[in-house]
């Protein structure tokens, strides 16, 4: 019979495996495509996209405040203020961004294409596991939106 000493490093390492699972991978088709876009949301309805032409994928854009460079920075400062969160990629109109729940450790993948042409943030924010996350993309997209306009 086990005890409770032998037991619990076991159920430990389980745990962590089991947790570590909830990430998923990276995936490799992000980034902005031929024509200024980024990819659109799978038909799960875990994704908002500003590009989305379905309501419950479709999200408002947030303005430029001030330039291109000025939205960058003021992005990147608010992004840098949210718990989980790294920026992974980033060029000079793009950022790739993994936001991390607390709990479970599930990953959801946010990307930013800055619009020159209708001077405003384009964003694509979808969970990498499962089917649905509950509204989360949706209402942390709206948190930074009002987070970025202050």
């Amino acid at each position: 019979m086990m005890t409770a000493r032998f037991l619990l490093p076991i159920v430990m390492i389980i745990s962590l495996v089991c947790f570590s699972a909830c990430s998923g991978t990276r995936p490799d088709n992000l980034g902005v495509t031929s024509d200024n876009q980024l990819i659109p949301c799978p038909s799960s309805p875990n994704c908002v996209s500003t590009y989305s032409t379905t309501e419950q994928h479709k999200i408002a854009v947030y303005p430029y405040t001030g330039d291109k460079a000025q939205s960058i920075a003021k992005l990147k400062k608010v992004l840098g203020e949210l718990p989980r969160t790294a920026i992974i990629k980033e060029t000079d109109s793009y950022l790739h961004v993994e936001f991390t729940t607390k709990l479970m450790r599930y990953v959801d993948d946010v990307e930013f294409f800055f619009d020159d042409d209708n001077q405003s943030i384009q964003f694509r924010s979808a969970s990498r596991l499962g089917h649905s996350d509950m509204g989360l993309n949706r209402k942390r997209m709206e948190e930074i939106r009002g987070l970025y306009g202050k």
